[in-house]
């Protein structure tokens, strides 16, 4: 059931909260994403966790910007998980993110290093390549141009193929209910199309890639787990090295047959959250 909050400033933002004794893991989507990307994860952890997938603010249920450019950036929308997590009077959680999700994350631990007992980082790291960026920025605030699910699950399979070889019809299908909203059948976008106007610049602006390296500092003292797509075209196999380079407790999964992002439904996924999750518990 979705539930609502009201961020800092009065944004009404939406989230979804399983509602069990354990504890606590938030996850956060990728830019254009949404708490749907966490389904199937959710059911996986569910059982033994509480877990709560925020829609950020202009995505999902979300309420979307007044102001574009003020409101959709990381201090911003990571200030959100933070309201979050106060308006649930949780003191201490894990954090799960993919892409921008991730970098989120990592802005937590910076800001509220005491709440976060790991993280885990969804194919995003220290350096973000701007191939990746530019490729995102394609359709990033553009509709759908197909007519059906069915339509949109054959171009999102087309576009995609080369970092998902392999992947199955039905799958695509599911990405594609979980990437749009469905208005009478058609697929349309799940997000504010504003969205674009407000990272566009940054990501053209950004170069061959974009370090973020301070903010993956300060997950130094904290555990943290990277899952790599083997075809990431956002995250490297030699940022990765460096990743393990500079901390030296990070653990590290790399996924056969998937890109940016991977779902987080696949076994060697799930089975090192698990893992991590409980090792998290008790550290």
């Amino acid at each position: 059931m979705t539930k609502f909050f009201a961020a800092r400033d009065g944004r009404r933002l939406a989230y979804q909260d399983s509602g069990g004794d354990g504890p606590a893991v938030l996850c956060l989507a990728g830019l254009s994403r949404n708490h749907r990307d966490f389904e199937d994860l959710e059911a996986r952890l569910a059982p033994k966790r509480r877990v709560i997938r925020l829609d950020s603010r202009g995505r999902g249920f979300s309420e979307h910007a007044v102001d574009a450019h003020a409101e959709y950036n990381v201090p911003t929308e990571a200030g959100d998980a933070i309201a979050l997590l106060d308006h649930l009077g949780l003191s201490r959680v894990a954090l799960i993110g993919t892409s921008r999700g991730g970098i989120l994350s990592m802005a937590i631990a910076g800001a509220q290093p005491e709440r976060v007992s790991g993280v885990v980082l969804n194919d995003v790291g220290a350096v973000i390549e701007g191939g990746g960026l530019l490729r995102i920025l394609a359709t990033l605030g553009r509709p759908p141009k197909a007519q059906s699910f069915e339509a949109a699950a054959a171009d999102l399979k087309s576009a995609n193929a080369a970092q998902f070889p392999n992947l199955p019809d039905a799958e695509w299908l599911r990405h594609a209910h979980r990437l749009y909203d469905d208005v009478e059948g058609r697929p349309t976008l799940a997000y504010d199309p504003h969205l674009r106007m407000a990272v566009s610049g940054a990501i053209e602006d950004g170069g061959p890639h974009v370090a973020i390296w301070p903010l993956f500092e300060a997950l130094k003292t904290l555990p943290v787990l990277v899952i790599r797509g083997e075809n990431s075209d956002i995250l490297t196999a030699e940022t990765l090295d460096a990743m393990r380079e500079e901390h030296s407790g990070l653990k590290t999964v790399t996924l056969k047959d998937r890109g940016h992002a991977p779902f987080l439904n696949e076994p060697d996924a799930t089975a090192a959250i698990e893992a991590f999750l409980d090792e998290a518990d008790s550290a």
